[in-house]
């Protein structure tokens, strides 16, 4: 079948030349194959000519290329999905503007795999999308891309470059997206109170963004997303829940709103000045795994000493930044914080974490900011919040009474007890002595005084 293809030199043509270039190729395609054939490329008036030219061929179910690899890459584009893209505007030209049409289909381009592709194309995406490229590059997907994943989403991941519709007319559109990879978090989430239809419902985006997505366990960005629609969090736990603000800090929303979930308290390494930033690993430097390692060399959980030391080889390197632990009360699977309950299902039951034995305070564990954010984790052994040793540790999650456990509770308040009362007793030793002195003092005088009387 003869073929009819826009010279190089119409990619340097403007929108408008291009236009008239292509209603000279479609005239010449009714002169050569008849008014069917014409009427066939002309279905849809919303193409432009250039790209009907293209479409000639890519409107054929079934096109396909196959890589080096043996992957086979669908070359075949709808042409009413592309005509109501956004894409539509720039044409097949904007994207594949590296394209020589002499040579397009008739030379091989030896290209490795459908992966590669799409990362050669990001580039592109980058010339009209340089904002949204630039979150990416700081999202948690950007990071596992740059560490070497083969799975890390990629623009085409999430987009069909042929088929991308406005964000303003679609619905839900990116929840579809995100279930091609997170399968079993966007089934739990369907089925809880922010998946369900109705005025609590939401989307990924809501809490997570589009592009510049951040690991879950980093930081309290999540939690910090729910106080942005729950902005009467504060006062409404007030009303039933003692020391609240405390609570709040040191529990994530999901480990109450989500019941029957299983809980673990989660010793996360905090570093800086004030010790308010997470401390992260950096690329190529895996510290964590080394220290944690050698902390507990039989594998058997960081015990409270292993804690102590551990903290102080990070604190080490010659800085003022100090190192220490944070606690936070959470979720254990990504599935289980998305299990969200309606309101009234939430746990108030004080004895859920209040009590000797509590099964939240059975695992624990230490964990440290990764490359891409997420948590690297070591094991902590089951008394690793009832040890002596890990009092200093642990102080700034461990309250008095948090856990009802006796013998640590017991310790504090002897510790407390003995900071009050040596002061105390050293004062009340001190005034007896004082007096016993002056006693002293004075019967000395007055046997002084007696025996000059006699003399």
């Amino acid at each position: 079948m003869t073929r009819f293809r826009i010279s190089q030199g119409a990619a340097d043509l403007p929108r408008r030349g291009r236009a008239l270039l292509g209603a000279a190729l479609a005239l010449a395609l009714t002169l050569f194959l008849g008014a069917p054939a014409a009427a066939a490329v002309s279905k849809d008036t919303a193409l432009s000519s250039e790209d009907k030219v293209c479409l000639d061929c890519h409107a054929k179910p079934g096109l396909r290329k196959t890589m080096a690899n043996g992957e086979s890459l669908p070359l075949y584009i709808a042409p009413n999905g592309f005509a109501q893209s956004v894409h539509n505007s720039s044409g097949c030209e904007g994207c594949h503007s590296d394209i020589d049409v002499k040579a397009h289909g008739k030379e091989p381009k030896l290209v490795k795999s459908r992966r590669e592709h799409s990362q050669g194309l990001m580039e592109t995406c980058r010339d009209c999308h340089k904002k949204t490229m630039t979150q990416y590059e700081d999202s948690v997907h950007s990071a596992q891309v740059q560490a070497g994943s083969a799975k890390a989403p990629l623009c085409s991941d999430c987009h069909d470059p042929h088929a991308t519709r406005s964000a303003k007319d679609t619905t839900g559109g990116d929840n579809v997206a995100c279930q091609q990879c997170h399968k079993g978090v966007s089934q739990a989430f369907a089925a809880s109170i922010h998946g369900a239809s109705g005025d609590e419902a939401l989307a990924c985006k809501d809490c997570h963004k589009t592009h510049n997505i951040k690991a879950a366990a980093l930081g309290d960005h999540l939690k910090d997303q729910c106080v942005s629609c729950h902005r009467e969090v504060a006062t409404s736990h007030a009303e039933w829940l003692p020391n609240t603000a405390r609570h709040l800090e040191a529990i994530s929303c999901p480990a109450c709103h989500s019941p029957g979930t299983t809980r673990r308290v989660n010793l996360r390494i905090y570093e800086g000045t004030a010790a308010t930033q997470q401390a992260a690993e950096k690329v190529g430097v895996p510290q964590f795994v080394k220290l944690a390692s050698t902390a507990d060399p039989k594998g058997s959980g960081i015990d409270g000493r292993a804690l102590w030391s551990l903290l102080q080889d990070f604190s080490r390197g010659g800085s003022d930044a100090r190192t220490i632990v944070r606690g936070r009360l959470e979720v254990q699977t990504g599935i289980e914080s998305h299990s969200l309950a309606a309101k009234g299902k939430a746990l108030k039951d004080c004895a859920t974490c209040h009590k000797q034995g509590a099964a939240s305070f059975q695992k624990v564990t230490v964990s440290m900011a990764g490359p891409d954010g997420r948590p690297l984790r070591h094991g902590a052994t089951d008394g690793i919040l009832n040890s002596v040793e890990s009092i200093g540790s642990v102080g700034g999650f461990y309250t008095i009474g948090s856990s009802r456990i006796v013998l640590l509770d017991a310790m504090l308040v002897m510790a407390l007890g003995a900071g009050i009362l040596i002061p105390g007793g050293h004062l009340v030793v001190k005034l007896m002595s004082a007096r016993k002195r002056k006693a002293a003092a004075a019967a000395e005088a007055a046997e002084a005084n007696e025996s000059t009387d006699r003399s």
